[in-house]
This record gives C-alpha cells, structure tokens and sequence, in this order.
C-alpha cells in the first residue's frame, strides 16, 4: 500500500481493471477544505482516475415537523422548496445549491440532533428575500399559510420596508 505525499491512502479498486494497486499522484482539498480530491494510477494498467473523499456526518439530524413528527435531515427538501418557490423565475441552478449546502453547514454547526422544521423555513425564507421577492412570497405564503390577503399584504408591506443587506457587508446593527 504506497503512501504518497505523506499521508496514508488505502487501495483504491481501478475502474478500468478491477485492480488494488494503485498509487497516489496528486491531492488537493476543496469545498472549504470538506473534500480531499485524489489523482491515482493503477499500477496494473497504468490508467489514471480520481476519487474523491469527503467526511460524513456521523450524527444524523432530525427535523421536529410541526405535527411533531420527526424525520432525517434531507438537504433535498430545501432544494425541493427553493424549486417550487422560484417556479420560472430565472434563479440559477447552482445559486440553490449553494443556499442548500448553506442552510445545512449552518444547522450541523447550531444543532447537534434536532432543529425544528420552522427554523430550516426562517433561514430558507432570508435568503429567498435576498435573491427573488417573488420566490420569497411564494414559499412565505405556503409556510405562513395565508388565510386572506390582508395577511398577505402585511408580509408584503413587511417586505417593502425592510432595509436589504448588502452582499458580503458586515452588519452593523444585530
């Protein structure tokens, strides 16, 4: 088993061969240091791959449903929510990705075995604000669950007089 740039890596089966001999070429970190990107050679074939390590979550979080229910953790839902709250708007694809992988750091880093499904809403519900009005009253109103529009028109009047924060400004008043 080679160890290559000082580190330990375990043989890694060759996709192309089925071999366990391989060696380690190149290792580089990305996502904020989450995963460990390797470049291998299969010492049978001598065909080049790559495999990625990242760490797992080993505790599971648990989402408390208002009926009380609880369920695992799926960062699908939020991308599921951000989708059918930006319906045709023109939101990109990757922009909902990187609000899910947000909200989840977030919750793993508040949380360590439950977080209610309320407080998942209210960070989803800031950043939609931020991105897309129109997302942002669409998902509000499933999640405030508007009997009239008189309630509607409060949240929007809320809206409309909220001061937005600048991307990346330090806040100055909590």
């Amino acid at each position: 088993m080679p160890a290559v740039l000082g580190s330990y890596s375990p043989p890694v089966l060759c996709p192309y061969c089925n071999a366990d001999n391989d060696k380690v070429i190149d290792s580089r970190t990305s996502d904020g240091g989450k995963v460990t990107r390797r470049r291998r050679e299969c010492l049978a074939c001598t065909r080049r791959f790559t495999t990625y390590e990242r760490v797992e979550q080993t505790a599971k979080l648990m989402v408390i449903k208002r009926d009380g229910r609880r369920v695992p953790f799926d960062r699908e839902n939020i991308v599921r929510g951000v989708s059918s709250a930006s319906g045709k708007r023109k939101i990109p694809e990757d922009i909902k990705q990187k609000i899910a992988d947000e909200i989840e750091e977030e919750l793993h880093k508040q949380f360590d075995r439950e977080v209610e499904s309320q407080v998942i809403g209210e960070k989803l519900m800031g950043r939609l604000r931020d991105i897309d009005e129109v997302a942002w009253i669409r998902f509000a109103s499933e999640y405030y669950k508007f009997k009239s529009v008189d309630e509607l028109k409060k949240q929007l009047e809320l809206l409309d007089g909220k001061v937005r924060d600048v991307k990346d400004q330090q806040r100055l008043f909590s």
